[in-house]
């Protein structure tokens, strides 16, 4: 079953540019993982960089959790967050069209 992951990444003040830079080498390295079909950063009005996630299983996310990858981008981007980020898991329900209806 797909699971849909936001994480919200927190930067010190003025370094929100930067994070988003440091955040590059991990996030390419996350995309050769097995069952990442999107891991993508977005800027977010309130300051913050959101991670928008999806996994082709719970399986593959827990994985990705504990892989190499993720200790790459936490030491890359360790100096730049003001806090710890905030993840959300969510399974998906599907509505309207197949298309627009479910990530």
């Amino acid at each position: 079953m797909t699971v849909v992951v936001t994480a919200v990444f927190h930067p010190k003040p003025g370094r929100k540019q930067e994070l988003a830079e440091a955040m590059q080498r991990g996030i390419a390295a996350v995309h050769g993982e097995q069952g990442c079909e999107l891991y993508a950063i977005h800027d977010a009005e309130d300051g913050t960089i959101t991670m928008l996630e999806k996994w082709t299983s719970v399986e593959d996310l827990d994985a990705h959790g504990g892989g190499d990858p993720v200790k790459l981008l936490n030491e890359d981007i360790g100096e730049l967050v003001e806090k710890p980020t905030e993840v959300t898991r969510m399974t998906p329900i599907p509505a309207g069209t197949e298309a627009q209806g479910l990530l």
